[in-house]
C-alpha cells in the first residue's frame, strides 16, 4: 500500500480518541438520573466502540497493534476529558451533544482534506449515529424549565469548544506527518489552518443554539 505515513497515524489518533470517548460514556452513566438516560448513553457508548472497530481494523492492515496505538496516543485525550469533567448531568448532557458534534464537525474537515483512500473511511466513521439526539431534548427542556441555567450551560459549551480546538492543536504540533496530510502547506500555512478551525467554530455555535444556549 503506498500512501502518505500521515494516514497510518491519522488513524490511530482517532483509535484512541474513540476508546476515550467510550471510556468517558461508560463513566459518566454512573451521574445518569434514571434507567433511560443510563441507556440512551449505553447506545452512544456502543456507538463509539463500533467506530473503534471499524479504525482498529484499519490500522491493523497497516501492520500496527491497535492497543500499542491506542496507548501512543491515549493520553491526550484523557487530558481532555480531565478538563472537561462534568460536575452535573446537565453538563453531561451538553457535552454528549457538543462533542458527539465536535467530533463530526472534526472528521468532516478531516475528510475533505484527505485522498481517497482514507477518506471513506473518515466519512464512515465520523456519522453521527443520532444517540446524541436525546442530550438536546434534556438541555431544551431543563433551560426552558430554569432559565437561570442557561448562562453556566452556556460557558460549559464555550470551555467544550476551545479544550477541544487546544487539544487538537497539540496534536498538530506533535504529528508533523498528520498535519502535512491535513494541510497542503504543512505547519507553515496558517492560513489553512485558521480556516479549518473557524468552519468548527462557525457549526459549534449553530449546534448551541439548538440546544438553547449561546
Amino acid at each position: 500500500m503506498d500512501e502518505s505515513p500521515g494516514i497510518a497515524k491519522l488513524f490511530s489518533v482517532l483509535l484512541a480518541g474513540e476508546y476515550a470517548a467510550y471510556q468517558r460514556l461508560i463513566t459518566e452513566s454512573a451521574m445518569a438520573p434514571d434507567v433511560a438516560s443510563r441507556i440512551a448513553i449505553g447506545r452512544m457508548a456502543a456507538s463509539e466502540m463500533g467506530h473503534f472497530d471499524e479504525l482498529a481494523e484499519e490500522v491493523a492492515g497497516r501492520g500496527l497493534d491497535p492497543a500499542e496505538q491506542v496507548l501512543k496516543y491515549v493520553d491526550i485525550f484523557d487530558r481532555y476529558h480531565g478538563t472537561t469533567n462534568p460536575k452535573t448531568w446537565d453538563e453531561v448532557m451538553v457535552k454528549c451533544y457538543v462533542g458527539d458534534g465536535l467530533a463530526a464537525d472534526f472528521y468532516g474537515e478531516l475528510a475533505d482534506a484527505l485522498p481517497a483512500e482514507a477518506h471513506d473511511v473518515v466519512s464512515s466513521v465520523m456519522r453521527e449515529t443520532g444517540n446524541s439526539e436525546f442530550a438536546k431534548e434534556w438541555i431544551r427542556a431543563r433551560v426552558a424549565a430554569e432559565p437561570e441555567l442557561k448562562w453556566p450551560l452556556t460557558l460549559w459549551g464555550r470551555r467544550l469548544l476551545g479544550e477541544a480546538v487546544t487539544h487538537t492543536q497539540w496534536v498538530l504540533a506533535a504529528e508533523d506527518d498528520v498535519t502535512d496530510l491535513l494541510f497542503t502547506g504543512g505547519t507553515t500555512d496558517l492560513a489553512q489552518v485558521s480556516q479549518f478551525f473557524d468552519s468548527v467554530t462557525e457549526r459549534h455555535a449553530k449546534r448551541m443554539a439548538d440546544l438553547g444556549l449561546g
